[in-house]
Formats: C-alpha cells, structure tokens, sequence
C-alpha cells in the first residue's frame, strides 16, 4: 500500500500531492517541492512535524 500527503492537509493553499511507497519517500518529495513551489532552503522543524502526521496510507 502506498502513503500520500497532501499539502492543503498542513494548511497551505496549493494542490500538491506527494506519494510514495513509505514516509521516507513522501518526505523526500515534499522537501523538493518545499524548496521549489515554495521557497524553503530547510523546512521548519514545526512544518515537518505536521507533514509526518498528514502522511497516510492511500
């Protein structure tokens, strides 16, 4: 089974969805998507730890 977050899920008005095969992959997108679509060089600490909670099985 595959895991998913969502962007909006974090509070954030943007349609991005990251999927991955675990929490490791799904992280690793968003963090590219972080620094790319919204301009973080580091994610703050407090950003990752909503962004763990999102993820979920799809």
């Amino acid at each position: 089974m595959s895991k998913v977050m969502k962007c909006r899920t974090v509070g954030l008005d943007c349609d991005f969805v990251a999927r991955g095969e675990n929490d490791e992959q799904v992280m690793a997108k968003v963090a590219e998507h972080a620094r790319k679509d919204h301009g973080m060089q580091t994610i703050p600490e407090d950003v990752v730890t909503k962004v763990k909670a999102a993820i979920h099985e799809e």
